[in-house]
């Protein structure tokens, strides 16, 4: 029984060692693993290709609308080739419909009869002005005040940049409506330098006091010659002095921002191109005096100006006198007063 037993512990442990005897298989099976492994590892690669292929092509359609604003307001600087053909690139949208801009100009006109504000036929002078120049365009504006949101409303779709004298004020309304473009400038006239610094100005016509010149690099003491680079690319199309302060004697005075108007404005190169300056206060000595000087009576235009709001076309391009501010009479005329 013994033996018969230990014959059974043989088969067994013969039979148990079979698949082991079969050394050439093993190798076969591990081959097979291996390639299964690589299959299943290609898979995997594939599948997560696809799936970071569509995450950027949704993430470059959800980036493209955002970045759909900024490429407007790219839109902002105007081709010289674009420009040639007087086209106004700088209008990054519709304009407001015709009855909500009439609407507007009837609540601020209404507002503009309490102490402090712009009288109501100026504000229906300035808001005509920008009408018929086809608003949305290129409005700059000298000085911030109550209407300041108006013009910035009413030229909805344009650009609108505030210049002002105050810095705290400037940081103070950017806070208070978001996406306000304003700038400080620093002024180094007074009221009481006009008669010097207007005597000089006309002593320079010819030299740093030109009509037409490089306002970054000039030298004329009437001059504004530390704004933004850019400012002093863009073919204005409007341009609004009621500012700075000039009601005593040691306030900026308005006299450089409207030397500094005149020349933005003859600075256009567009053929035919001309731009609308308005200016706030044309009763005040040193308003009408700056204003016949460097705007010119002969660009007066006597419809559409108010007691106290001057309105002027001044022509750029080939027109533009470079000699002199006004004509030969319009000159002599102002010189005498």
């Amino acid at each position: 029984m013994k033996g018969l037993g230990g014959q059974k512990m043989l088969l067994v442990h013969s039979s148990s060692n079979k698949p082991s005897g079969g050394g050439a298989g093993s190798p076969g099976m591990g081959r097979r693993r291996v390639w299964l492994v690589l299959f299943l590892a290609l898979f995997a690669c594939v599948s997560l290709a696809s799936l970071l292929s569509s995450a950027r092509d949704a993430s470059s359609v959800v980036g493209g609308r955002r970045r759909a604003q900024p490429a407007a307001v790219g839109k902002v600087a105007v081709s010289a080739s674009a420009a040639a053909k007087g086209k106004h690139l700088d209008a990054v949208g519709p304009g407001l419909p015709g009855y909500v801009f009439d609407a507007l100009v009837q609540y601020a006109a209404v507002g503009g009869n309490t102490s402090g504000s712009m009288p109501a036929a100026d504000v229906r002078a300035i808001a005509a002005a920008l009408k018929r120049r086809g608003a949305p365009c290129n409005l700059l504006v000298f000085g911030l005040g109550g209407e300041t949101p108006l013009w910035r409303a009413l030229n909805h779709g344009g650009r609108t940049v505030f210049l002002d004298e105050n810095q705290w004020y400037v940081s103070h309304l950017e806070g208070r409506h978001p996406g306000l473009e304003a700038y400080d400038v620093a002024y180094t006239t007074t009221v009481r330098e006009f008669p010097d610094l207007l005597e000089a100005a006309r002593a320079a016509r010819a030299a740093e006091c030109r009509p037409v010149q490089n306002l970054l690099f000039s030298d004329c003491r009437l001059a504004i010659n530390d704004l933004p680079n850019h400012l002093y690319d863009v073919a204005w199309d409007v341009i609004l002095v009621d500012g700075p302060r000039g009601y005593t004697a040691s306030s900026p005075g308005r006299m450089a921002a409207i030397f500094t108007a005149g020349v933005l404005a003859r600075a256009r190169k567009e053929e035919g191109a001309s731009t609308d300056v308005l200016v706030h206060d044309y009763e005040r000595e040193v308003e009408r005096a700056c204003s016949r000087e460097f705007l010119c009576e002969e660009n007066r235009v006597p419809g559409t100006s108010t007691r106290s709001l001057a309105h002027f076309v001044i022509r750029g391009g080939s027109a533009v006198r470079r000699e002199s501010f006004c004509g030969g009479a319009g000159a002599g005329a102002t010189a005498a007063q």
